[in-house]
């Protein structure tokens, strides 16, 4: 799917709270073709609301959470997916609306 997005003149980038190295092995074990940026005081994902309380198995925890937003070139949040729950399936819904609105 990254080429579908590439056609439509966009940018893909993914964070964490990982380390460089971290990333390096997930880029490579899962030939992820985009950049992943690091986040250890996870500053920028609790702004974006991608990391915060969530809940597993009942219990509250912080940790990361999930989810995507896409942000126009003017800098503002044009849409926010939170709390992802199907990462195989995502791209394709979010590809579909930005496909609509960019063509």
């Amino acid at each position: 799917m990254y080429g579908e997005f590439q056609k439509l003149d966009t940018v893909i980038l993914g964070i964490s709270p990982d380390n460089e190295t971290s990333h390096q092995k997930f880029i490579e074990q899962n030939d992820i073709p985009f950049p992943l940026l690091c986040d250890p005081e996870k500053k920028v994902m609790t702004k974006y609301e991608a990391f915060g309380e969530k809940k597993m198995y009942g219990k509250v925890t912080m940790g990361v959470i999930r989810s995507t937003v896409w942000v126009g070139p003017d800098g503002r949040v044009k849409k926010h997916w939170r709390k992802v729950a199907n990462a195989a399936d995502h791209p394709a819904k979010v590809f579909e609306l930005m496909q609509s609105e960019l063509g």
